[in-house]
């Protein structure tokens, strides 16, 4: 790999005795890590059906794994979101929140869904994830990833920082802002990212940065927290950009990021601010991962305007495809207060959902399905968050065998079943519907995810 020679002058200045340690890391394949998804499987559980060779836990994540497998987005538990690939160090991230369950988290730069989807985990199915995305290709990635891992109480949004924070002024417990960056981080995994840099491009995030915790620092509320994280190693997009926050936002003081498992403190002394050795600083050469930056921010004071909240628009006469739908194929009830009607799409709000309608909303909660010709046809949103024991019909696919293979790859199946709809999954683990009809098994596992 050949790094820019001005990118290495730059790494020298800043890590000085540290810099040929670093410069060997590059020699050393990147390192692949998997985190495994405790919503739909306890982490012990995954450990004793894993598939891959477990290379040794990630031991600044909770539930994340090293493993030897290069391709691990194509085994069926991937199609069934019991995990999430994430590059180690990336999994420093959301932990430092200490996220509880009940409680308000913002993801502002959300996409692909790595820290929305750990942030998920810790709140457990209480609370409220809002996971935002500005650009529209990649928000509906984060869609796909938030629908895959069965997260029930996230809505996802299509918007920028300024226009959510009109709705959501002192409104979050926890804001995550990792940040778009120069990516020096990503190297090995990101060509572009490496024949894209120059300190142009480096000097060029910084507005963007600005803007973007600006916005955060305005919709997280008092006694709240805010993580700023990227995954490039500038001063310039880290530091920099901590240290002029500070100084424009008083109401906010950093806390201190343990520096354990290799992390190293902040380049303060370039900007000579002791404060910036709260921050943490990850390597490659100190750690398995490949590279983050932290800061941690602490709300002291500020306002409070939370924005209303969304009541049902649906009326009991207009449901009753899917009412049907419900008594026939499935053993829970979705409460009728919860239910939200967009065009012929029928979504499941978040518990106490805000009033989104000023936003973009791509996910306002779990799809149901959509009302077509007088019948109610589920989404695979909804079969991705049940367990095979809340539907009524199930057909079960081995792992072991190449039947789960074909069915995410879209063919039809052959089964000697009534006709109906079924919830069909992977060794018990939910992946998308099937509709009987005649003996064969019309594939409804979405075209966007097929192998």
């Amino acid at each position: 790999m050949k790094l820019p020679d001005r990118f290495l002058d730059r790494m020298k200045f800043l890590l000085k005795d540290e810099f040929e340690a670093f410069l060997e890391s590059y020699k050393e394949d990147r390192y692949q890590g998997i985190r495994v998804n405790t919503l739909k499987i306890d982490y012990e559980e995954f450990l004793k059906i894993c598939p891959f060779e477990i290379k040794g836990e990630v031991p600044w994540a909770k539930n994340g794994l090293y493993i030897s497998e290069e391709k691990p987005g194509r085994h069926p538990y991937h199609a069934a979101g019991l995990y999430y690939i994430q590059e180690p160090s990336a999994m420093s991230v959301t932990p430092q929140l200490n996220i509880k369950p009940g409680e308000r988290v913002l993801d502002l730069c959300a996409s692909p869904g790595g820290k929305s989807t750990q942030a998920a985990c810790y709140l457990n199915g209480e609370g409220l994830l809002v996971s935002n995305e500005i650009k529209l290709k990649r928000a509906q990635i984060l869609v796909q990833n938030i629908e895959r891992m069965g997260i029930k109480n996230a809505i996802v949004t299509n918007n920028s920082p300024e226009e959510l924070e009109k709705v959501f002024l002192g409104y979050f417990d926890k804001v995550i802002v990792d940040a778009p960056c120069s990516g020096e981080g990503m190297f090995k995994k990101d060509k572009d990212a490496l024949n894209q840099w120059s300190e142009e491009n480096v000097l060029g995030y910084q507005s963007m940065q600005r803007e973007i915790l600006k916005s955060a620092a305005k919709m997280v509320k008092p006694g709240g927290l805010i993580i700023y994280s990227t995954c490039t190693f500038s001063v310039e997009e880290n530091e920099f950009i901590v240290d002029e926050f500070l100084k424009k936002h008083k109401e906010f003081e950093l806390i201190n990021i343990e520096k354990n498992y290799g992390f190293r403190e902040g380049f303060f002394e370039i900007l000579d601010n002791e404060e910036l050795k709260k921050t943490a600083r990850l390597f490659p050469h100190r750690l398995k991962g490949e590279g983050h930056f932290l800061a941690l921010f602490y709300k002291k004071d500020g306002e409070v305007k939370s924005p209303q909240r969304i009541k049902s628009n649906i009326k009991k006469l207009n449901i009753s495809d899917f009412k049907e739908f419900e008594n026939n194929y499935l053993n829970k009830k979705f409460d009728d207060d919860r239910l939200f009607l967009r065009g012929d799409r029928l979504y499941y709000l978040p518990e106490n959902s805000f009033d989104f309608t000023p936003l973009n909303v791509l996910r306002p909660g779990i799809l149901l399905g959509e009302f077509k010709k007088n019948r109610f046809e589920p989404d695979y949103s909804l079969a991705a968050s049940l367990k095979p024991h809340e539907a009524k019909l199930n057909i079960s696919l081995s792992s072991k065998t190449n039947e789960a293979d074909k069915y995410i790859e879209g063919y039809t199946l052959n089964f000697d079943l009534e006709d109906g709809w079924y919830l069909v999954d992977v060794d018990g683990y939910s992946l998308s519907w099937g509709k009987m009809s005649k003996g064969i098994l019309k594939n409804y596992f979405p075209k966007a995810l097929r192998w």
